[in-house]
């Protein structure tokens, strides 16, 4: 049986005239609050943000299909992007106007396979550490009942952004 999803996003260049305009915690509670159209992937695979604080990030993402391997189970890419935007967003919370990241590098440990039947996941960043040029931040990513399903660990290069 073949199956069909339509995909909808807004222009990237709106909210990417954006960044750096405000701290990057007003930035992201912009973007949870609908101020701001998400990027995106975020309508690609289907995630969202859940909530924002200084140094933490939440996403949620409800598991389907398109999601899978072929093995039948949530391919470990999505897992990947859930968890770098997790740690990436964390970062973000912190950051003055002006400032921008990108991820480093990402290092994920898979734990639980996921499946449709496992239900809502969150990704849960948290950031450990920020200096001038670089942070360091961690994600994990649940189901439902807080089991850990996979963890990771992200350094992030801070640097101003380029002005227009």
């Amino acid at each position: 049986m073949t199956r069909t999803r339509t995909i909808t996003w807004s222009d990237p260049q709106v909210t990417t005239a954006a960044v750096g305009q405000r701290s990057g915690l007003e930035f992201v509670q912009d973007l949870i609050a609908g101020r701001m159209p998400g990027p995106p992937l975020a309508a690609m695979l289907g995630f969202t943000l859940d909530h924002a604080g200084f140094g933490s990030q939440t996403f949620m993402l409800e598991p389907g299909e398109e999601h899978y391997n072929p093995i039948g189970s949530v391919r470990g890419d999505v897992y990947a992007t859930l968890l770098d935007s997790a740690a990436g967003c964390a970062v973000q919370t912190v950051l003055p106007p002006g400032t921008g990241y990108t991820s480093l590098d990402l290092t994920v440990k898979f734990l639980h396979p996921i499946t449709v039947d496992t239900g809502k996941v969150r990704a849960v960043g948290t950031l450990i550490n920020h200096g001038r040029r670089t942070a360091l931040a961690r994600a994990e990513l649940f189901e439902g009942r807080d089991r850990l399903l996979a963890s990771a660990m992200s350094s992030c290069l801070i640097s101003p952004l380029a002005t227009h």
